[in-house]
């Protein structure tokens, strides 16, 4: 079982950050996540809150091991060949360590307050499902052609290429079946989801039929959830238990509200058994 560490930038200036993902770093994470939003999702409003993949470049040339990844970007933020870019240039920065994490965008009232257009959620999904394509075109091909009902590729070249081949792994954080987990089954090489135990292993069993009806080996999607600290360990241990057996492969801890002091209590007492 990978494990990674949500370092959750409400709130936090760059020294913060840094230190949250070095520590990562050294306790052994197998991956460090932040998130893609441009204000704080709590407390003051009026907070800091870094932008997410300019905070990853910065973060890249700070860390030498850790995996570095955004849990999700929206796309509707960013152009996906903008994106495919950043992405590229974060890969060499970081030699090799970048996870690529999408999906659709919810936050209306942030698009809303930036002028951002936040279409409905049909079309969202529309655009999340070009955008994995685009990026893949981006970072791999030379005088890409694309026509999407969105996003249009002309004889798209971009260099340098990613470090990693053919791309950086691409992460699609999505739950509904009806629209989001085919794009998944379809596009994702890592999904990513939140809810209860049993839920999740329901989905994970619906990408299981819908990677197989896509022409795909379900088990190359790796599986990623999410993992509280807050609760008791042994509750901790279950849960991570019950998403194993459910065939998930990654555990994304997040950082808890009691403070570094729990985190090093994981770290020593529960992190080496749930990464055996």
């Amino acid at each position: 079982m990978r494990i990674g560490l949500d370092v959750a930038q409400h709130q936090l200036l760059w020294p913060a950050l840094q230190e949250r993902v070095q520590f990562a770093e050294h306790a052994g994470f197998d991956g460090a996540w932040v998130f893609d939003h441009f204000k704080p999702l709590y407390g003051n409003p009026n907070g800091p809150c870094m932008e997410g993949w300019t905070l990853l470049a910065g973060l890249a040339a700070q860390t030498s091991r850790i995996r570095l990844g955004v849990l999700v970007t929206g796309v509707t933020y960013r152009h996906p060949s903008i994106l495919a870019a950043e992405a590229a240039t974060i890969d060499h920065i970081s030699n090799g360590r970048l996870e690529i994490g999408l999906g659709a965008a919810w936050h209306q009232p942030e698009h809303e307050e930036l002028g951002i257009p936040f279409p409905g959620i049909k079309e969202r999904a529309e655009r999340l499902d070009e955008s994995v394509q685009v990026m893949r075109l981006v970072m791999t091909t030379d005088r890409a052609r694309f026509k999407g009902r969105h996003y249009q590729l002309d004889d798209a070249s971009y260099h340098p290429r990613p470090v990693q081949k053919p791309h950086p792994p691409i992460w699609i954080g999505a739950s509904g079946e009806q629209l989001m987990l085919p794009i998944v089954a379809r596009r994702a090489d890592a999904w990513h989801a939140f809810g209860s135990d049993q839920s999740m292993a329901a989905k994970s069993r619906v990408l299981d039929q819908l990677a197989e009806k896509a022409g795909r080996d379900p088990k190359r999607i790796l599986r990623s959830a999410s993992l509280s600290l807050s609760r008791p360990w042994d509750q901790v241990r279950r849960r991570a238990e019950h998403l194993r057996e459910a065939g998930f492969g990654y555990l994304i801890a997040e950082w808890p509200s009691e403070g570094k002091g729990r985190l090093e209590e994981f770290v020593d007492k529960v992190m080496p058994e749930l990464a055996s």
